[in-house]
């Protein structure tokens, strides 16, 4: 199981983009979602970074990406984000077993939920939605590039809060994973920070989560 400990970094949320990627490209801890999971049915691996830290009351992820292709067709959040140029972040609930899915595409589009498993869950509202801080480096708009060399960068900043933990009384870690996919895109992948090992590709596996210490 991999391990990741996340840097105090004061206020970052409240920065504007250019401030906080420079922040967490210095400071924030700094790891690869480089995992191909299942390269029989999916071979293809962008390359896809990440940059992660805390504030009192966020959680702050960078991601950076380079691969082929660019799609972005999911304008509205809660829509199938997974199928365009995407990261995302999931983390365990320590308080009662369930886990919290994040998944943005490369636009800032978003999908999030509090989840017992794939087939159980509750997505967010439109108002805990709001509360999640997104940037990215691309204009908002479809995108629809295949074939050709793409490199863009995105951060997003959660709220404590929303994910069942008070920032002023934290526990040590958290169980959480970080992923890279792009379902239908010309080149599809499935890519993740800590490796899943089940037969076909399956993010919703808390098992395989790797531990972020806080």
């Amino acid at each position: 199981m991999k391990t990741l400990k996340l840097p105090f970094l004061s206020d970052i949320e409240k920065m504007d983009f250019s401030e906080l990627v420079l922040k967490m490209e210095t400071e924030g801890a700094r790891d690869k979602i480089g995992t191909v999971c299942w390269p029989d049915e999916f071979p293809y691996a962008p390359d896809a970074g990440f940059s992660i830290a805390r504030s009192a009351t966020h959680i702050v992820i960078l991601y950076r990406v380079t691969g082929l292709d660019l799609r972005a067709a999911a304008m509205e959040d809660n829509g199938p984000v997974w199928e365009d140029s995407c990261c995302e972040f999931f983390v365990g609930d320590p308080s009662d077993g369930t886990y919290y899915n994040f998944e943005m595409n490369c636009i800032g589009t978003l999908l999030a939920a509090k989840r017992k498993s794939r087939e159980d869950f509750e997505r967010f509202t439109p108002e805990k939605l709001a509360q999640v801080i997104r940037y990215s480096s691309l204009e908002r708009k479809p995108y629809g590039i295949s074939g050709k060399l793409c490199s863009w960068h995105s951060a997003i900043c959660i709220p404590f809060s929303l994910i069942g933990m008070d920032g002023g009384r934290l526990p040590s870690s958290l169980r959480g994973n970080f992923y890279k996919c792009a379902d239908k895109s010309a080149h599809p992948h499935f890519l993740s920070w800590n490796p899943v090992q089940v037969p076909h590709p399956d993010f919703h596996r808390p098992e395989f989560f790797g531990e972020i210490i806080l």
